[in-house]
């Protein structure tokens, strides 16, 4: 990565997020002296004519982000609400989505931040701007450094499908009669970001309960969150680790394990000597597809169904009738591999 165009990146964010505060802080002024926004979301009121919503995600480029427009989009459909897509990829775009939404009459946001710093500001904002909100994914991190529990919310159980990444692995292994003496997790992560982290741990803590050792258990930090980052960070380990015969590798999502993959292909490893599990299921299908298998075992497909579709019908079923969803919704993923992901892929609606 450049160094001076990384530099800036961060300054940039940490400008956005002063910014948002700061608008934040006036729009708190023009309010009461209630110290729970989201209490002002979460009253009964109920709407009686045209419901319009936005659905506010951080990459609208990425598959599992278009698949959860796609499903939102469903939900608008059958339920009969306007549903307004939009995608920011900073707090200044968040920021002006707010007020747009709110100039368009809409009664409400779901919302994938940019940075779980923001929560603060954006919750202060919609509740200036009277939006309900959901957040989706990535939770709202508070000043104290917390997750901002009182925001509803809705997320994949993090943890429990790291767990699940973790006991595949071993039962790859142990398949395939390799030892903990030959063999190393390449774990490629990302902790700056809190439902990351727990993947990650879940998996190691998994692998370690299923009998492997954890002083094999590498981390490879990566810089960005993406192929070419976890391609970086799998090969400063590769040159520490050269002696390693086989490698199992897991990460925070599908492109970490790609990523490390392609790394162990570019160190000349032959495919039989590693496995990776991935977690989306939606950014590995092309590595499913291809003629000539690769070290990608599989993915932990999670259910874009649920967050696009549930968390659109729960705002509005808290806008038409009232009803607030719960404040903590976790869904669960499945495995899906070169043998079983088309059948999956139709079952869970990603494919027809």
């Amino acid at each position: 990565m450049n160094f001076p165009f990384a530099f800036a990146v961060r300054l940039r964010s940490h400008l956005a997020i002063a910014l948002l505060s700061l608008a934040a802080l006036v729009a708190g002024c023009n309010q009461s002296s209630d110290p729970s926004p989201p209490a002002r979301n979460a009253g009964p009121s109920t709407a009686s004519g045209p419901i319009r919503l936005g659905f506010l995600v951080k990459q609208p480029e990425e598959p599992w982000f278009q698949l959860e427009w796609r499903f939102a989009d469903q939900a608008a459909k059958e339920l009969g609400f306007t549903l307004v897509k939009i995608g920011a990829t900073d707090g200044e775009k968040v920021l002006a989505a707010i007020d747009n939404m709110a100039a368009g009459g809409a009664q409400g946001l779901v919302i994938c931040t940019p940075d779980t710093r923001l929560g603060p500001a954006i919750v202060a904002k919609a509740g200036a701007a009277n939006l309900k909100l959901i957040s989706v994914d990535d939770q709202f991190v508070g000043s104290d450094g917390q997750p901002m529990k009182q925001v509803h919310h809705l997320r994949i159980s993090a943890r429990k499908i790291g767990e699940s990444v973790g006991q595949t692995l071993t039962a790859e292994m142990k398949k395939r009669g390799w030892t903990p003496a030959t063999t190393a997790v390449a774990m490629v992560t990302f902790d700056e970001l809190a439902t990351a982290k727990e993947r990650t741990d879940g998996a190691a803590d998994a692998l370690v309960a299923g009998g492997f050792p954890r002083e094999r258990i590498f981390r490879a930090p990566e810089r960005t969150p993406d192929i070419p980052g976890a391609f970086e960070a799998m090969n400063t380990l590769l040159t520490q680790k050269s002696d390693v015969k086989h490698w199992l590798v897991c990460g925070v999502n599908d492109n970490a394990v790609l990523g490390g993959i392609r790394a162990l292909e570019g160190r000349g490893v032959p495919i039989e000597n590693a496995v990776g599990i991935g977690i989306n299921g939606t950014d590995c299908i092309v590595e499913l597809e291809k003629a000539r298998p690769t070290s990608f075992y599989g993915s932990m497909l999670l259910s874009a169904k649920a967050h696009g579709y549930q968390t659109s019908e729960m705002l509005y079923k808290w806008i038409k009738d009232g009803v607030a969803p719960p404040l903590d919704t976790r869904t669960v993923g499945v495995l899906i591999t070169r043998e079983n992901f088309r059948q999956v892929l139709k079952e869970q609606g990603v494919r027809e």
